[in-house]
């Protein structure tokens, strides 16, 4: 059973930065891993992607912000996130997916197994 494990999430002030990680247990990563957060009362929302190739995807909200990049050799996903807002606060999960394209990244049906998230908090 794949087990994605998600960790870097803390708290930080407005501007501040973190980086989130994402490690399958299958020792590397393949196909398309994506982030996504979850605030309190609100929608999981898609944050970005990468594909098997390489390609990045990005929510509009984090792009400048955030970066996503993968070490293969080692089956970690990282998400590194500047210039940090209150508005980032949110439970953040990783996700692997057999297939993503611009089109369906964004989707959470778009992958099939989740990690159980790690809480990130923006003070203002």
């Amino acid at each position: 059973q794949l087990q994605l494990v998600e960790s870097g999430g803390g708290s930080v002030e407005a501007g501040g930065s973190l980086t989130l990680s994402c490690t399958s247990s299958e020792g590397y990563i393949r196909f398309c891993m994506g982030w996504f957060r979850q605030a309190p009362g609100k929608d999981r929302e898609a944050v970005a992607a990468i594909d098997t190739d390489g390609q990045l995807s990005y929510a509009d909200s984090v792009k400048g912000r955030f970066t996503i990049s993968k070490d293969n050799a080692r089956g970690i996903v990282h998400l590194q996130m500047n210039s940090l807002k209150p508005d980032d606060s949110a439970m953040y999960y990783c996700a692997l997916g057999s297939y993503c394209n611009s089109g369906s990244w964004s989707f959470p049906g778009t992958y099939s197994d989740w990690g159980q998230g790690t809480q990130v908090t923006v003070s203002s």
